[in-house]
């Protein structure tokens, strides 16, 4: 005869197990002293929620947009230079009007602010990905290649962000074809923010290592025989990131104004791939022609958006600083 009992029935209204295990740490993380100050900051939490819009905005731009800047038949030279719906002599369905060339500006923001974006997020992870593994490795060998790597660092910080990068994409477009230039510009634009702030995150990441190298899971990593590539990027690399994870948010600001810097120089995203910097520069060209509204309210966008970053990167440090807490 099978004694075996049968499994009591789960309650009524009982959440999965996987589903409960996911809302306590949701809850814990909740109820965690960072979440707590995050709470307490009214002005970071009115930043992050800026943030969202905006990121919202700028990955949903195809839906959000009333007409699409890249189809030449979507807009009419007849509709060019309104003014934003609320001033005399705009048009309900232009919100902030629109250019000289009948685009409706609106549209336009938030296609630039997905390339600005775009450009800014895979400049950040190149940038960080190439420091943290020089920084990884200049700080666990040291002697000759910490030397080589911290001086090239420091020859390169020597030079304005500014004009290093436009020193890297004349370089990068003389050396392109004429008519490679609009293709390649969006490379050209990334390799250029990548070489320009790499240093940082090689410099922070080894002063990490230099202090997690003499550590006691490290020595005992060495005993068992692990590999100086297991030891580095498993044992010591996550130990590592927390100040990599501040850095990597407040370079996203500056990423994104490089990029806006360099398109408004003419060195950028050309004119029929627009972003924030490109917008602000075409709209520059008709400002005393009393067309107001093509060059603010793309500025708007950008200084909100790196302001926003700054302040969320700022409190991510604060909060991240075992000193602070």
């Amino acid at each position: 005869m099978n004694m075996t009992k049968a499994a009591p029935a789960a309650p009524a209204g009982s959440r999965p197990v996987g589903l409960q295990k996911l809302w306590q740490r949701l809850l814990a993380v909740w109820d965690s002293d960072i979440a707590y100050n995050f709470r307490c900051s009214r002005l970071t939490v009115f930043a992050s929620a800026v943030l969202l819009l905006l990121l919202f905005g700028g990955i949903g731009a195809s839906l959000l947009a009333h007409y699409d800047p890249f189809d030449l038949a979507a807009f009419d030279l007849m509709d060019s230079e309104l003014p934003p719906s609320w001033v005399e002599g705009g048009e309900a369905r232009f919100w902030l009007g629109t250019d000289i060339q009948g685009r409706d500006v609106y549209s336009l923001i938030l296609h630039g602010l997905q390339v600005s974006l775009i450009v800014g997020f895979i400049s950040v992870l190149c940038a960080m990905a190439l420091g943290v593994t020089l920084g990884v490795v200049s700080g666990y060998f040291g002697g000759l290649i910490d030397a080589l790597i911290m001086r090239l660092a420091d020859a390169m910080l020597s030079f304005p962000t500014i004009m290093f990068a436009l020193l890297v994409s004349g370089a990068a477009r003389g050396l392109l074809p004429q008519d490679m230039h609009d293709q390649m510009a969006v490379y050209i634009i990334v390799i250029s923010i990548t070489l320009t702030g790499w240093m940082q995150y090689a410099r922070t990441v080894r002063g990490c290592t230099l202090l997690e190298g003499n550590k006691e899971y490290v020595q005992a990593a060495r005993v068992m025989g692990s590999s100086n590539m297991r030891i580095m990027f498993q044992h010591i690399l996550p130990n590592v990131l927390s100040p990599v994870l501040v850095l990597a948010t407040l370079h996203l600001a500056l990423a994104v104004l490089t990029e806006a810097t360099l398109s408004f120089l003419g060195v950028g995203m050309p004119p029929h791939q627009p972003s924030l910097g490109t917008l602000i520069n075409e709209g520059n060209k008709y400002l005393f022609s009393g067309q107001w509204w093509v060059v603010l309210f793309p500025s708007l966008v950008l200084v909100v958006l790196a302001l926003s970053v700054n302040l969320v990167g700022d409190w991510l440090r604060d909060a991240l600083n075992p000193k602070l807490r």
